[in-house]
């Protein structure tokens, strides 16, 4: 940035009336700093628990032995699920399921403990909610841990009970053991992903719509333009001092989110902090630069105000975090491609979790900056147009003058 003493009076006015501005619209300043702020506090109070436990469940027990009792137990003592109820036929099971009031079903069949102990297979059924992924995603990691467990103990003892040395049946059991390391969010913790990917989503929509907003009041006339253009020594001083503002005052606000993350929440921050802030700020230049294009060049303001919603609205679920991109159509690959907010969170997430080195890290961060001086450029492209209409006006105004006279 330039030294103080070099810049322009009129960036200058222009960037002490849009402080003034904030205290005299209350409503753009509720925008800008208290809505998002308000907003993250309100996820980081839904998320603030990390890691969804204790998800409710029925059983329908239908052989009601030592061992189906000992797999209830089990399913219950499991971080994932509560056994909450017994239910008597498949029909009350299911309206339990539908009406919410458990996320899952477990049905022990008859002679259950006797098939077993004969060597035989008997099917443990499992029904859950495939439209809610979550919380029927943990219901069946709870019961897939618990379950195999006990039965690859049972088939240990009857092994070790026939005369078979506990390291060969062991073996037998297991003959290619899997070493399983998750990486980077081992505990599947909300907070560390889908509360980090929230956020940030959240404020796009929000510097988007500002940005069209505040622009929009200055240039959706002729006669605001021109009093901008003066009051800012020509339009390119006028529109970096309504810009730069509420640059500092959303980097305000993503501060403070992260500093909730990293120290209320624990999110952890394994990559490089600078680098990280250097992605912040290219991503809230290239979200206002969208928002100030769709201000010049679409009218009235409120048009604006509804294209950048329309297009940032959505935007999470083009992210990658909820659904992977290289499984979407082209549409939504694509739309994903053009939204600053989807290079940012990689950025981010390379950052934050995994922990990514620089030189593996540059991808995003050359990519928001491309997005950055695009949008830049076409800005100045676009206040270029208009400057040259006003000029041909008057022009042609001054000619009309002459002729006349």
């Amino acid at each position: 940035m330039m030294a103080k003493g070099r810049l322009r009076p009129g960036f200058l006015t222009v960037f002490r009336r849009e402080f003034d501005r904030l205290w005299r619209r209350p409503f753009l300043l509720f925008l800008t700093t208290i809505l998002p702020l308000l907003l993250m506090g309100v996820l980081a109070a839904v998320f603030s628990a990390g890691l969804a436990t204790r998800l409710p469940i029925a059983v329908l027990d239908l052989d009601n032995t030592d061992l189906s009792r000992t797999i209830i137990r089990t399913v219950d003592a499991t971080p994932d699920t509560a056994v909450i109820r017994n239910v008597s036929d498949l029909a009350e099971g299911r309206r339990l399921i539908l009406s919410g009031q458990v996320h899952g079903l477990l049905m022990l069949p008859l002679n259950l403990e006797r098939d077993v102990l004969s060597g035989r297979r008997p099917e443990v059924v499992f029904f859950y909610n495939t439209q809610t992924m979550t919380t029927g995603n943990l219901t069946l990691r709870g019961v897939s841990a618990a379950v195999p467990s006990i039965a690859a103990g049972i088939r240990l003892s009857l092994r070790t009970a026939e005369g078979q040395p506990v390291d060969a049946a062991e073996k037998a059991l297991a003959p290619i053991p899997v070493q399983v390391n998750p990486l980077f969010n081992p505990t599947l913790n909300y907070a560390h992903f889908l509360l980090a990917a929230l956020l940030p989503s959240v404020l796009q929509v929000i510097i988007v719509t500002t940005m069209a907003y505040t622009i929009g009041l200055d240039v959706e006339t002729v006669h605001r333009l021109r009093l901008l253009r003066r009051l800012g020594g020509g339009l390119w001083p006028a529109i970096a001092g309504k810009i730069l503002p509420y640059t500092l005052l959303f980097l305000v606000v993503l501060g403070i989110a992260d500093w909730v993350l990293f120290g209320a929440l624990g999110m952890p921050l394994r990559g490089n902090r600078y680098l990280l802030v250097l992605a912040g700020v290219l991503f809230i230049l290239a979200d206002q630069f969208i928002g100030v294009l769709l201000a010049l060049l679409i009218r009235p303001m409120a048009s604006a105000i509804s294209i950048g919603t329309l297009l940032m609205a959505p935007a999470f679920g083009f992210m990658g975090i909820g659904f992977p991109r290289i499984g979407m159509n082209a549409f939504a690959y694509y739309w994903g491609q053009i939204i600053p907010g989807t290079w940012y969170l990689m950025a981010r997430i390379d950052q934050t979790i995994r922990g990514t080195p620089i030189d593996l890290s540059w991808k995003p961060i050359a990519v928001l900056l491309f997005m950055v001086l695009l949008l830049a450029s076409l800005t100045a492209l676009r206040l270029e147009i208009i400057r040259a209409r006003r000029r041909r006006q008057m022009e042609q105004t001054a000619a009309e003058g002459r002729v006349a006279g």
